[in-house]
């Protein structure tokens, strides 16, 4: 019995010293970016949205924390992504921004770069997606809230 309690508080003292080594290790979380509340329409037939109107365009538009970015992945698709960057976003300058090519969007901070189409990560210090908002669209309104 005696041998047993001698292997059961080794095994114990094992485990607390691995959990707390890893604790030390664990790498530190960004922050998150903060909820806001977002809830408005854009008539893609308007001039002001000329380019919604086309298959990959895309426009900034004003709501979320530090903005929105809205692409037109289809005819009947569109997606709407927050600008911050989900690396820092309590940096002012972490704001994503639509690449020449079209096809992805950059933080000039940290110089992480997501897919214009799904908001996922491509290359970068960055493992967390872009933030997105919903949308749904009645073929003249397209609808963005979260």
């Amino acid at each position: 019995m005696k041998n047993t309690n001698k292997y059961l508080t080794l095994i114990l003292s094992v485990l607390f010293c691995g959990l707390l080594l890893f604790s030390f290790c664990k790498k530190e979380e960004h922050p998150t970016i903060p909820n806001v509340y977002v809830d408005f329409y854009v008539d893609v037939s308007s001039t002001m949205y000329i380019e919604l109107n086309t298959v990959g365009g895309w426009v900034y538009l004003t709501g979320g924390f530090k903005g929105i970015l809205v692409y037109r992945n289809s005819v009947e698709d569109f997606v709407a992504f927050e600008r911050t960057c989900p690396y820092d976003p309590d940096d002012d300058d972490a704001i994503i921004e639509v690449e020449s090519s079209g096809l992805t969007v950059i933080d000039s901070c940290c110089m992480s770069r997501y897919l214009i189409i799904d908001g996922s990560v491509v290359n970068g210090p960055s493992t967390i997606p872009l933030k997105q908002y919903r949308t749904t669209f009645d073929g003249n309104m397209l609808h963005v809230f979260n």
